[in-house]
Parts: C-alpha cells; sequence; structure tokens
C-alpha cells in the first residue's frame, strides 16, 4: 500500500483536508476546513449504485472505476497541479473505503505523502456526537432570560463586542428561534452541520471563564440542540431581562423589518399559531397586519401566545431563576446594553 493512514488526533499535520464525497454529502457536513474534491459526482453516484443493485457489482466497479479516474484527472490537472513535492494531503470519504482508497493511491503514486483518514467521515461524525455529550458540562454558563423581545440576542452581541465569552445558538442555526424566527433567503444549516459549527465554537471556550448563553428551547426551528447543553443550561445561574412592552414592540419591530416590507408573508408563517389561538383571532391579526398596525399586532402577540409560553417553559426547566440576577433594560440601544454589559 502506497499510501498511509491517520486518524482524527492528526488533523492538524496535514497541508489540506480533502473530502472525496459527493457534493451533497459535503455540502450537508464535512470535517471544518476540508475542501471537496469529488470523485463522484451527485448523478454518478446514483448510476454507480444502480448498477450495483441491478447488475452486479462488477459491472458498477467497471464503471465507477473509469468515472474515478476521470474525476481524479481532472482535480490533478486543476486543483492540485500547482501543489510541491511537499504537499501532505489528507483524504477521507464516508468510511474510509474505496473512494478515498482510490485518490489516495494515485495522489501517492506522484510522489505525495498521501493519508487516508481511518474510518473516514462516519468516525469524524461519532467524535463530533462524543464530544457534544461530554464539553458543555465542563463550562460555567450564565443564561440570559427573559420574554421575546426583552433584548437577548441583542445583549449577547455587546457581551462579545466586550470580549466576554459567548455562545450565540441562534446565530449557529440561523433562527431566531421562534415560529417567526426563520430569516429570509437563509436556509438553516443541516443538522450535522449545525453540529459541528457548534463543537467548533465549544472548542475555542475558556472552561476558566463564564460563558453567556440565551435560553433556548430544546429546537431551534429545524435544529435539535444536544442533550447535554440543554441539561447544562437548565441546571446553571440566570440573568433575567426585564424590558417594558413598548420596548420590547419596539425593538422587534426594528428586528423583524423584513416581515413589514412582506406583510402576506407574516400572515402565512402566522397561521402556525392556528391551533392555540384559532380562526377568530388570527384574522384579527390579519386585518391589523394589512391595516400596517404591527405595533398593535406585535403587542398582542406577546400577550397573548409568547409571554405566557416563556414563563411556563422558563419556570419549568430552569431551576436556578428564582436566585437570578434581575436587569431591568429600558432602552435596547448599543449604548444602553453596553451600559447593562459593564454591570454583569
Amino acid at each position: 500500500m502506497l499510501f498511509r493512514t491517520a486518524n482524527l488526533s492528526q488533523l492538524d499535520q496535514f497541508d489540506e483536508i480533502i473530502d472525496v464525497r459527493t457534493p451533497s454529502e459535503y455540502a450537508e457536513d464535512h470535517i471544518p476546513g476540508a475542501i471537496n474534491c469529488p470523485v463522484f459526482s451527485d448523478e454518478e453516484r446514483v448510476i454507480v449504485g444502480t448498477l450495483y443493485k441491478q447488475k452486479s457489482p462488477f459491472e458498477a466497479r467497471k464503471v465507477g472505476a473509469a468515472m474515478v479516474a476521470k474525476n481524479i484527472a481532472h482535480h490533478l490537472e486543476t486543483r492540485f497541479s500547482g501543489h510541491p513535492k511537499s504537499w501532505r494531503p489528507l483524504i477521507y470519504c464516508w468510511r474510509g473505503g474505496q473512494r478515498s482508497g482510490a485518490m489516495s493511491i494515485i495522489l501517492a503514486q506522484v510522489g505525495w505523502a498521501a493519508h487516508k483518514l481511518d474510518g473516514g467521515y462516519k468516525t469524524y461524525r461519532r467524535y463530533v456526537l462524543d464530544q457534544l455529550e461530554a464539553l458543555p458540562q465542563k463550562y460555567t454558563w450564565q443564561v440570559i432570560c427573559g420574554p421575546t423581545g426583552s433584548g437577548k440576542s441583542r445583549l449577547l452581541s455587546v457581551l462579545a463586542e466586550q470580549g466576554r465569552q459567548v455562545l450565540d445558538l441562534e446565530l449557529l442555526a440561523q433562527h431566531r428561534g421562534s415560529v417567526l424566527g426563520r430569516l429570509p433567503e437563509l436556509p438553516q444549516p443541516s443538522q450535522k452541520g449545525f453540529d459541528s459549527a457548534l463543537l467548533s465554537a465549544l472548542q475555542q471556550l475558556d472552561p476558566a471563564r463564564p460563558v453567556y448563553v440565551e435560553a433556548e428551547s430544546n429546537k431551534i426551528g429545524l435544529i435539535t440542540l444536544p442533550p447535554a447543553l440543554i441539561v447544562a443550561m437548565h441546571m446553571s445561574d440566570c440573568l433575567i431581562m426585564e424590558t417594558p412592552m413598548a420596548t420590547r414592540v419596539a425593538g422587534l419591530l426594528e428586528d423583524y423589518q423584513y416581515y413589514i416590507a412582506n406583510p402576506e408573508l407574516l400572515i402565512a408563517h402566522l397561521q402556525a399559531l392556528h391551533r392555540f389561538h384559532g380562526e377568530k383571532q388570527l384574522a384579527r391579526w390579519t386585518t391589523l397586519i394589512r391595516a400596517d398596525d404591527f405595533a398593535t399586532m406585535v403587542g398582542e402577540l406577546l400577550t397573548l401566545h409568547y409571554d405566557p409560553s416563556y414563563l411556563r417553559a422558563t419556570l419549568k426547566h430552569y431551576v436556578k431563576l428564582p436566585a437570578a440576577k434581575h436587569i431591568r433594560a429600558t432602552c435596547l440601544s448599543p449604548e444602553a446594553l453596553k451600559e447593562i454589559a459593564l454591570t454583569l
């Protein structure tokens, strides 16, 4: 065997990490920093898989080998053409099998110190899940609580600017964490992609310093948070944002400008609340939206839906909430929040 193997602990020993899986596999998740140089396109993988099942493994390998050779040749002529002899690539596929093996053999034949990752992406994925189970309990969390619109996310941002340690779960999930939390033209990452991004964020934290995080349910949009992180947050010290209703409404109108610009989208997304509030209430909110009375609609939405839901969830789960420090935020401007952050 011309190429050698490596494990996850050796990732930093290589000049480049090469993911040879299909573009769709890579897009779903990949080892941080890896580049995608597929040996099969998505369409080619389907063709080979169909041949394997419907004709024979031999026919599939024969056709697949030609595809792999063509695609590796393309990478040699383009992406790899300028690399010196000293270049050290690490190659992986799904399980560290034939796809990464084929690439590794050819690169080693050229003269590069090519290595194949033991176990491939599957081993990396197991590592991510194991770490997400173990790491959350190593940190001291400061959980920022408060009803919708109280300024939790804004305070997190200010704390980060001041050099505090912050874990912004909604930023990683690309979602504001409520039924109306979908961000315009910005899809959420896959679950696996989120898990990798979360692990990377956790590994950059210093266990000797507190970490500020916003109170969340176990799901942010379509993303599920690791159970170990949820448990750690529920058992941690809390801070409670106390913000007047008028300030909350004004802040939400600023944060959700895209709904004001597209009221029909807001009406459509509110239909998810039909089972909670019924046809009559949704018809009222629709009327208010079409009359451009967003402030009244948001105030009612907070009073009737978000605030009761918040109270039930936080009182039930956050065991140290009764002893929490209360933060009075009469204004959510950056300047006002900077003053508040300095008191924490």
